[in-house]
């Protein structure tokens, strides 16, 4: 084996070493992140699919108040959570010719990375983070000044550093969703943006509140409960009165397990029906055709 085999041999057997060692709750937090992917997944394929409710990155989104994501759910076991169902009210925010200071004292006492900013009429004009007051002190504290012919972005970020107030210093202008948005679809836009929370707006793009990614990540993911309600929803939608007794389900970590006996076209369409819920991590068909 020669020196660059050698080395490209090493390299394999590190990628191949997991970075710490597989704890008991590994697969749980495995099977969330699935879940969650899934339903990310699930609201991109959608808005691939209407052409519809999604935010633009740097614009207001203007998904309808009851989203055809939320309508083709069905019953009341089906319907999917809004954003106004989980976000932050009030919610933080700054107001553009607030100087740079009390930003960051604001972003200590909130706790928080980032806040709205917002105008006269409490509409949200751009979002100010610790990055933006970061790049701001780190210039002023070098005095690096970049080149003719410096990077773009490099130039941006020394034109920041001499903003004093919030408008100057922001990012604008803003990415934000609606409060009868789905927060699948919500979610979508956090993973697409790779933001840890959305200012909510209403259709005038005022400021209503905030929505957090954990907060929607606990949203998606049902508990087996929640599951096992929407699948006895597609039964009882799918099956008369007198096949639907002859169905058992059982729920655990995501997984389902029908067993009992149903006509063979019944049994293909519950499975598919089934399967197609997001938060279902696997289905275990142990049903006979009868």
């Amino acid at each position: 084996m020669n020196t660059h085999e050698n080395f490209s041999a090493e390299t394999d057997a590190r990628r191949s070493v997991p970075s710490r060692p597989w704890s008991p709750g590994e697969q749980a937090r495995h099977d969330i992140l699935l879940r969650y992917l899934g339903a990310v997944a699930t609201a991109a394929a959608e808005h691939a699919r209407t052409g519809t409710a999604h935010t633009e990155p740097g614009r207001t989104g203007a998904p309808p108040a009851a989203s055809p994501a939320r309508e083709a759910a069905g019953s009341p076991e089906t319907v999917l959570p809004l954003v106004r169902d989980v976000m932050d009210v009030p919610a933080a925010s700054v107001h553009d010719e607030l100087p740079y200071r009390d930003i960051a004292r604001l972003l200590a006492r909130e706790q928080v990375n980032a806040v709205p900013v917002v105008d006269d009429g409490d509409h949200v004009v751009g979002v100010v983070s610790e990055s933006d007051l970061l790049a701001k002190v780190a210039f002023e504290a070098s005095g690096h000044r970049p080149g003719p012919v410096g990077r773009l972005r490099e130039r941006r970020m020394h034109g920041k550093a001499h903003g004093e107030s919030a408008a100057d210093l922001m990012t604008s202008p803003a990415i934000t969703v609606l409060p009868g948005a789905t927060v699948a679809e919500a979610a979508w836009l956090a993973a697409l943006s790779r933001l840890k929370r959305l200012p909510v707006t209403d259709r005038q793009g005022r400021l209503v509140g905030v929505v957090r990614r954990d907060a929607l990540l606990q949203a998606l993911i049902r508990d087996d409960t929640g599951i096992r309600a929407e699948v006895g929803a597609r039964i009882a939608a799918l099956c008369p009165p007198a096949e639907r007794d002859a169905v058992d389900v059982t729920v655990h970590d995501g997984v389902v397990e029908l067993t009992g006996r149903v006509p063979g076209a019944t049994m293909d369409r519950l499975v598919a029906e089934v399967e197609a819920i997001t938060d279902v991590v696997e289905v275990k068909n142990l049903l006979t055709a009868g």
